[in-house]
């Protein structure tokens, strides 16, 4: 069972992108509660089955903060899906990476988190990275679609804090689970007066970003229980770079010189961050020598 939280981020990552790159091709006929909907319903369905194949029970003590998740999560989906539907996939995405800034801050607050020294390093190179990526002299999307993903931002950190401090006494299915049931439960009073009847296609996309997406809530998830929660948060801004490799692919998005150092930049990132230990003893070994 891999146990690298960094690896495991950064595999979250790359399956989220999946998601959303077919979230914005079904957008341009679903609305965004509806999308939530199905994506909800069918992972509480998949990992429902999965936790009765493990035999994970479900706890009886620490309820209220498995609903308290349930709830971020929710918000953070409805958000990032609505941001989605109304602006380019790759501002959607460059603000809803803006939550390791709020992660770093409610880590430190609530679960008295400290960053890693390595990492005091790295930052630079991440920050660097993502504003060459991000390109803030030509982004214009200045608007309450924007406000409202960069809310996505801040209920998505609100949501990885929950998971550090859940993991230690439940499992990650449960997690999911109630990640997933709040999500369903959530999203159906607001689809109820723009409900569209899929067509076969759109419910095939459908079915697809649900299972896609419990596939990378799952990673995701187990990241949160082997890592610290700002190692995690910074790592994921790879899936910036993954957003652009699907806008070139099947969009014809062609990133710029800028844009490839940008991602040059995070992936040497993070690739550093999954072998900290390896490179902090290497730096240790070179005070001693040098001492």
């Amino acid at each position: 069972m891999l146990k690298n939280g960094v690896i495991l981020a950064v595999l979250s990552s790359f399956v989220f992108s999946i998601m959303n790159a077919l979230v914005k091709e079904v957008s341009l006929t679903i609305p965004y509660a509806e999308s939530v909907f199905f994506r909800s319903l069918i992972g509480t369905i998949i990992i429902y089955f999965m936790m009765k194949k493990k035999r994970v029970a479900f706890s009886k003590k620490g309820v209220p903060m498995l609903a308290v998740r349930g709830v971020f999560g929710a918000l953070y989906l409805l958000a990032y899906f609505y941001t989605i539907s109304k602006i380019p996939l790759g501002d959607a995405s460059i603000l809803a990476h803006l939550s390791p800034f709020f992660a770093v801050i409610l880590a430190s607050i609530f679960l008295k988190e400290r960053m890693p020294k390595i990492l005091l390093y790295l930052m630079p190179l991440v920050v660097l990275g993502a504003v060459m990526l991000i390109k803030p002299q030509h982004f214009s999307t200045y608007s309450m679609f924007a406000f409202i993903g960069i809310l996505s931002a801040f209920f998505a950190a609100c949501a990885a804090t929950s998971i550090r401090y859940l993991s230690k006494k439940h499992h990650a299915y449960e997690i999911v689970f109630y990640f997933l049931v709040t999500g369903t439960v959530v999203s159906v009073p607001l689809m109820w007066n723009e409900f569209v009847v899929p067509t076969p296609i759109d419910l095939l996309y459908l079915i697809c970003i649900g299972a896609v997406s419990l596939l990378g809530q799952l990673f995701l998830t187990s990241a949160f229980t082997h890592e610290n929660v700002i190692v995690v948060e910074i790592t994921r801004y790879i899936g910036i770079v993954f957003n652009v490799m699907w806008g070139f692919l099947f969009w014809a998005e062609i990133p710029d010189a800028q844009t490839v150092t940008g991602g040059m930049l995070i992936v040497t990132a993070c690739v550093l961050l999954s072998r900290r230990k390896e490179v902090e003893g290497r730096i240790k070994s070179v005070k001693l020598m040098k001492g």
